[in-house]
């Protein structure tokens, strides 16, 4: 456990900034990018969660607490322990440079003990705000034991199966992703798609979204496969093309699945198919290593920022982030922001994260809609043989 706050050096650092003065911009207030919809006016919390905090009382604080609490449950421990310190790191770097003189941050590890034990902990010290847990299954424990405590949840999980009743999710989740890339396919003209993608939940999750997109985008969803194992690529790819021909086949798979089957999805005849990825591309640095992905699109949230913020973390911990820190980051931006009207010793104030014109953060633009699920600007990448590059820039607002 560890307690990070900001103090005078810290209030200096931010001013010498140099390099990163676009991330101060972005840092100034976590000013929202997105301009409001008129025909969606702030929705209302369930009764359940929503609790004015000039009515109810926040967690405990000791007697000689001058700064509310707010809780990083990460795990800094066993296999997850890279990302999770990541996103520690990364939140620390959002204190500094917002100078959130209202809020203390204190770090819980969820693998040492588990995550409900953490969150038990981090109330029992006077929390009154949870960012993370980063696994779903963590958040499943996590949320039972904050909602009773009437403590809003801020999870870093890409799960949408858990967002909700107070809980809400920073994650990239794949349908948003799915969606973006399924719409500028059909604008370029593309019409018959197909899936392939591994059994589980991430493949069921990423097919029920591709057929969502698919419909949305009047376009034909042709047939879907899933494998085993990168073993069971090949014999999906024959039963994929034994249904039909395809204009575009989704491959929802990370890295080392889709340079397994791009090769066999662009040979012979079907060599001009275009290959669609999910968010899980954006976190890959070799994709164009395997020629037949070049040409694949995928959507994902902008790195310009995260660039920004790589250099002043690796200058601060001597290493490079994970992708997620950026969640950290962003989600400590929020925080800081909203404690502006968090009274101390009261509840944290909930309402204001359902703003429907949105928050800005390293990772652009976004929102909670009702089911407490970030919406993200989303812009469309196409892998070439040095990386990446943006064909559809994200748009500046959600109308």
């Amino acid at each position: 456990m560890a307690e990070l706050s900001p103090g005078s050096q810290a209030r200096r650092y931010v001013l010498g900034l140099g390099a990163s003065a676009v991330l101060a911009m972005a840092l100034a207030g976590c000013q929202l990018v997105p301009k409001p919809r008129p025909d969606l006016p702030p929705e209302e919390a369930p009764p359940e969660v929503e609790r004015p905090p000039e009515e109810e009382p926040g967690p405990q604080l000791p007697p000689e607490e001058t700064l509310n609490r707010v809780a990083v449950l990460v795990p800094t421990s066993g296999a997850n322990a890279g990302v999770g310190q990541s996103i520690a790191n990364a939140a620390n770097l959002a204190l500094v440079d917002a100078g959130g003189e209202r809020i203390r941050i204190t770090v819980y590890d969820t693998a040492r003990g588990g995550a409900a034990e953490a969150a038990n902990r981090a109330l029992a010290e006077g929390n009154g705000l949870f960012l993370g847990p980063l696994l779903a299954d963590d958040v499943r424990a996590v949320a039972p034991v904050a909602r009773r405590a009437r403590v809003p949840v801020i999870a870093f999980s890409n799960d949408s199966s858990v967002a909700g009743n107070g809980v809400y999710l920073m994650g990239f989740t794949p349908g948003q992703s799915i969606a973006r890339v399924v719409s500028h396919a059909r604008a370029a003209g593309l019409e018959r798609f197909g899936v392939l993608a591994p059994a589980g939940v991430y493949g069921r999750r990423a097919s029920d979204a591709m057929v969502d997109a698919v419909e949305d985008s009047g376009g034909r969803l042709l047939a879907m496969q899933t494998y085993e194992g990168t073993a069971g690529i090949r014999a999906a790819v024959a039963r994929l093309y034994a249904q039909g021909a395809y204009d575009a086949v989704l491959v929802a798979d990370g890295g080392r699945g889709a340079a397994t089957a791009a090769p066999l999805l662009r040979s012979g005849a079907n060599a001009r198919v275009r290959l669609l990825g999910t968010e899980l591309w954006a976190t890959e640095t070799g994709l164009g290593r395997t020629p037949a992905l070049r040409g694949a699109w995928y959507a994902s949230v902008g790195d310009s920022m995260f660039n920004q913020l790589r250099s002043r973390y690796r200058a601060r911990y001597g290493a490079n982030p994970y992708r997620l820190a950026s969640l950290g980051y962003d989600s400590v931006l929020l925080t800081v922001r909203i404690a502006k009207n968090w009274r101390l010793g009261r509840a944290f104030p909930e309402r204001e994260l359902r703003d429907p014109v949105g928050f800005a953060g390293v990772d652009g633009a976004f929102r909670f809609n009702a089911s407490g699920i970030a919406e993200r600007s989303l812009e469309v990448r196409e892998v070439t043989a040095a990386g990446t590059i943006t064909i559809s820039p994200a748009p500046r607002s959600f109308d």
